[in-house]
């Protein structure tokens, strides 16, 4: 829902330190992302969650680096933009399975188990929905991804928030995961009929 706006902020606060790095490929800085990524799931699963929370972000600084140097420094391509956002996917995936291994319970497996089915049913939502807008050349220069993502309720903004705040009251995740895939149906629902109207 924000993610225009935190796209404009991460250009301005991210430029200056991007412009000093012409010789670092993205997808290197995309494989950095992933470590720390993996690193917050594990410090998640060993109740180490501070150093969680802070590799969760220095994940999402990275992530926005890796854009930012390729776009700067024309390096943009695609199979980039693929390992990007393969990464993220296996990041969004593993820190709330580490999460849910390091406080097992029946009712912390059910909320996961919902919210990444939510996520699967998400991701397909907006990437089939993707594949048809490129098939129709509906281009969007200002979105500044490899692919158009029709906006909703729930975003990255979105998700860097509540993963961050997963991380702060763990032992609520069963309450926090439960609302989070709820609002990802709802954006499901905002999509569909996005589609509904743009693809007659």
């Amino acid at each position: 829902m924000f993610d225009s706006n935190l796209r404009r902020f991460k250009a301005r606060v991210g430029t200056p330190l991007a412009k000093r790095m012409s010789r670092v490929s993205p997808i290197l800085i995309s494989f950095f992302a992933l470590i720390a990524g993996l690193f917050a799931a594990f410090a998640a699963f060993k109740h180490q969650y501070l150093w969680a929370f802070v590799l969760w972000y220095l994940n999402r600084a990275l992530d926005g680096l890796d854009g930012l140097i390729a776009r700067l420094h024309d390096g943009q391509t695609d199979f980039g933009g693929y390992v990007d956002i393969l990464t993220d996917f296996v990041v969004y995936a593993a820190l709330p399975i580490g999460l849910v291994a390091g406080l097992p319970s029946d009712e912390h497996y059910l909320a996961l188990a919902v919210m990444l089915a939510s996520f699967y049913v998400n991701t397909a939502s907006w990437m089939y929905l993707a594949a048809i807008l490129e098939k129709r050349a509906a281009h969007d220069s200002d979105t500044q991804t490899t692919i158009i993502m029709p906006a909703g309720i729930i975003g990255g903004f979105e998700t860097i928030v509540a993963y961050g705040i997963f991380l702060l009251f763990p032992t609520h995740i069963t309450i926090l995961f439960s609302v989070f895939a709820q609002l990802v149906f709802i954006t499901i629902i905002q999509r569909l009929i996005w589609a509904r109207q743009a693809l007659r």
